[in-house]
Order: structure tokens, then C-alpha cells, then sequence
């Protein structure tokens, strides 16, 4: 049986290419109807699987431990296209098995959606679980947070490999918890950067202890709940780091970890956690140092996440922010830069962004510093417009455009720094635009730091 499916799927896919299409996810939905959901189960895969997962930053974690293997030398297989529920990886898989559905590979590296993570790694044995953190993100299709954080946490609770785990986050640390049997748990830890703060400046979540209900005491807030924290009636909280991050200076940008100096082309404290998860795994698989010194120092993310421009002489930076943490994190960027800046703020409510756009009220747009000018654009470019304007930002120096060429060329209508932030189905068609405007105004993209 397992053949015929496997059979059915690689034709599905061979169909798909002939049509130009890239095969990412329809195969795995087929497949997932025709074994009652259990589309990863038909695989056989003998090599370790690691698995990134949490609300922001699993692509670039996930990018970056690949190319940690690949350039030692193995032989890997990702799901780089970020198809990270179960159909998606089914069809990855897909691509590459045989026909009895052997996967020949050195490591499967896959970014996976949190609440996926239960589902695909019942069917496939997971060697190391990676958690970033946990934020509130598309309540329309993830639900609550607690309720999202429940499901690893079960999966978490006969899991018995590596789990490496940001313990700054109270939300993913409270998952080293749930297994007291597990020896494998390793956490990564960041101390206090210059805007590091005493108290909370965005929307967080961890107020309380989850084992006692107590309040928890913060030492630091980095961003949002991410922090230094302890709760101070049981334990929780107090683990010896397997990894720390220190010396951080976003201005050169720079950090040590593990004795080593790394050197990253993104400035944000957001980045330094994401690549002091990715020192942590290098860690774990004795890569070699020079190797990550090398991924870490030189990655740089483009498709529209932190992704640079030049609309003529104005320098602008485009980011992907789908949830109010993704789009404090830009804001945290943009004001920690000296001088004056525009921002263009793109937002839409299609089924992919989820139509509750609610969220945009937890974004903190009173600590907005220098920015001189705000552009608003997307299907609810008012609805962004009215709660910048809520923030006490003058409502004179907001300009709605609905249409982003319109907006796009009114935000490089004047001189200066600019930033861009656009949710989830708002990106692609940003990133479009500011090309557009370069092909007939002149300028260039991707142009780094």
C-alpha cells in the first residue's frame, strides 16, 4: 500500500513541475486525505531529524543550521521553501525517497509550525527538537498561546532526545519541565544589551509561574517577555545555561558565545537570539568552530526579512512582521538608530494573515523615536492609519495609500532613512513594489550593510 502511495504522490509532483509549479504542498494534502492524516507516516527515514520550531525566527534558525552541515561536508535535506506543517513536509519527503519511501540523506533539517510538531514527529522519530519562543500569532488559526504551548508540551513529556530551548523565553522553558526524565535538555541564555530594560515597554506573556502561579520577577527584559527571569516560590527559572551570549554591541553588531566573537550582519537583539540558538546546535553536533564562526558571521536573510533597498539614495529596510512582537522587534531596530526615519506600514487581512487584525493594538507605537513621517498602506491601511494615530502620533504626519505603488513612491518622495513593515501576504507584493520603483526611478536591492 505504502508504494502506491508513494507512487501516486511522485506523479502528483512530476504533474505539478510540468505546470511550473513547485510541488510544495498540494502532494502532502492529497496524501494526507488518502492515509486519514497520517501523510508522514509512509516514510522511512533512518538519519537523525532536527527540527526548529516557534513563533518568529525558525526559518533563519533552521536556514542556518542547515548550511552548518552542508558545509561540513553532509549531505542534508530542508524544507527551505518554509512548507512546515505536515503536508508540506510530506511532499519535501516526497521529492526525495525511493519508491518503498526511504529518505538517504546525512540529517533531515526542518523547520516545522508549532503546532505541527506533535503531529509529524508521532509519524517520524525526532532526534533534536530546537524551541525559539512563543508569542501570541494568529489567534484566528493557532488559538490561544497557552493552548498552542500545551500541545509540545505533551508531545515534550515522552520525548526523550535533544531539546535545545530559549531559557530567557518563561513560555519555551517551561518545556525542559515536562520530561523530568530527559538528561537532554540544553538551554541557551543572553545577558542584558545596552536597551536591555527594568520593565516590560510590549505586550508579554510571562507574567506568571506556570508550576505555581506566582509572579515572576525579571532581572532584564530583552524584548517583550524575552528576559532574564525567576520565579521566586519554586525553581523555575534557575538552570545552568549550555550556551550564553554576552558582550553584545549591536552598533559594530558583535556577541561572544562559548569563547568565541561573532560578528552578524543583522543589528537587532531579536538576531542575537536566533544565532545563539544556532552556536548551541553547532555545539551539540561538534561542528567545527571556524565553520560556524563563518554562518553565523556572514548569513543574511533576504524575501523581504530584514531585507535592504535603495529607492535611489534612501536606504530602506523591508521586514516581515506577522504578529506584534515581529513588528516591535522592527520598531525596537528603527528607533535604537540614530536620526531622523520614515516608516511605510503595509497590512493585510487575507485568510494567510488570519482576518483578525486585532493584533495590531498590541504594537507599541508610543516609543516610536525621530520618526518623522508615517505611510500606511494594504486592505486595512486605515485600520493601521487609526491605531498609530491612537499611539498620540500627530495624525498630520500620516499619509494612507491603499495602493503600495502609490505608497511605495510617496515614501521615497522625501530624503532620509526609511524602514518597511509588512505582515504575512503583504511581503511578496511590498517587496514587488519597492523593485518597481528602483526599474523605474533607479536604486538597487539588497544593498547591505
Amino acid at each position: 500500500m505504502n508504494r502506491l502511495l508513494i507512487l501516486i504522490g511522485k506523479i502528483i509532483v512530476k504533474i505539478l513541475h510540468l505546470f511550473k509549479r513547485n510541488a510544495g504542498n498540494l502532494p502532502g494534502i492529497i496524501l494526507w486525505h488518502l492515509t486519514r492524516g497520517k501523510c508522514c507516516k509512509m516514510f522511512k527515514v533512518s538519519c537523525p531529524i532536527i527540527a526548529v520550531t516557534g513563533t518568529n525566527g525558525k526559518t533563519s534558525v533552521t536556514n542556518c543550521i542547515a548550511q552548518l552541515f552542508q558545509q561540513s561536508g553532509k549531505k542534508i535535506i530542508i524544507n527551505k521553501e518554509g512548507n512546515n506543517l505536515d503536508t508540506g513536509i510530506c511532499s519535501l519527503l516526497l521529492r526525495y525517497c525511493d519508491s518503498s519511501g526511504m529518505v538517504n540523506a546525512d540529517y533531515l533539517i526542518l523547520e516545522t509550525d508549532e503546532s505541527h510538531v506533535p503531529v509529524v514527529y508521532s509519524q517520524l522519530k525526532l532526534e533534536t527538537l530546537v524551541v525559539l519562543d512563543f508569542f501570541r500569532d494568529q489567534l484566528d488559526r493557532n488559538g490561544e498561546m497557552e493552548t498552542l504551548i500545551q500541545k509540545i508540551n505533551n508531545f515534550c513529556k515522552t520525548f526523550e532526545g535533544n531539546l535545545i530551548l530559549n531559557g530567557d523565553d518563561p513560555n519555551t522553558a517551561r518545556l525542559g519541565k515536562a520530561n523530568p526524565g530527559n538528561k537532554n535538555v540544553k538551554y541557551f541564555h543572553a545577558e542584558p544589551y545596552a536597551f536591555a530594560t527594568k520593565t516590560a515597554y510590549e505586550a508579554s506573556e510571562g507574567h506568571f509561574c506556570p508550576f505555581c502561579g506566582e509572579s515572576l520577577v525579571y532581572d532584564y527584559y530583552q524584548y517583550s517577555h524575552i528576559g532574564k527571569f525567576h520565579c521566586p516560590k519554586c525553581d523555575f527559572g534557575k538552570y545552568e545555561p549550555y550556551i550564553t551570549a554576552s558582550g553584545i554591541d549591536l552598533e559594530k553588531p558583535v556577541f561572544t558565545a562559548d569563547g568565541r566573537t561573532y560578528s552578524p550582519k543583522l543589528n537587532s537583539i531579536y538576531n542575537v537570539y536566533n544565532m545563539t540558538a544556532v552556536a548551541a546546535a553547532a555545539k551539540l553536533y561538534r561542528i567545527k568552530p571556524e565553520i560556524t564562526d563563518k554562518i553565523i558571521s556572514k548569513y543574511t536573510v533576504k524575501n523581504g526579512r530584514m531585507e535592504n533597498f535603495m529607492l535611489g539614495d534612501r536606504k530602506t529596510t523591508l521586514n516581515l512582521a506577522k504578529n506584534p512582537v515581529g513588528a516591535n522587534m522592527t520598531l525596537r531596530v528603527m528607533n535604537e538608530m540614530n536620526g531622523e526615519k520614515e516608516l511605510l506600514f503595509v497590512l493585510n487581512d487575507n485568510v494567510a494573515d488570519g482576518l483578525d487584525v486585532s493584533w495590531i493594538w498590541d504594537i507599541n507605537f508610543s516609543i516610536f523615536e525621530r520618526v518623522t513621517r508615517v505611510v500606511t498602506s494594504g486592505t486595512r491601511a486605515y485600520d493601521i492609519a487609526v491605531r498609530i494615530k491612537c499611539s498620540g502620533y500627530d495624525p498630520e504626519k500620516i499619509a494612507v495609500k491603499p495602493d503600495l505603488d502609490e505608497a511605495v513612491a510617496e515614501l521615497a518622495s522625501t530624503p532620509g532613512r526609511k524602514f518597511v513593515i509588512a505582515n504575512y501576504t503583504a511581503v511578496q507584493p511590498t517587496r514587488s513594489a519597492l523593485k518597481r520603483y528602483i526599474s523605474k526611478h533607479g536604486g538597487k536591492q539588497n544593498e547591505n550593510d
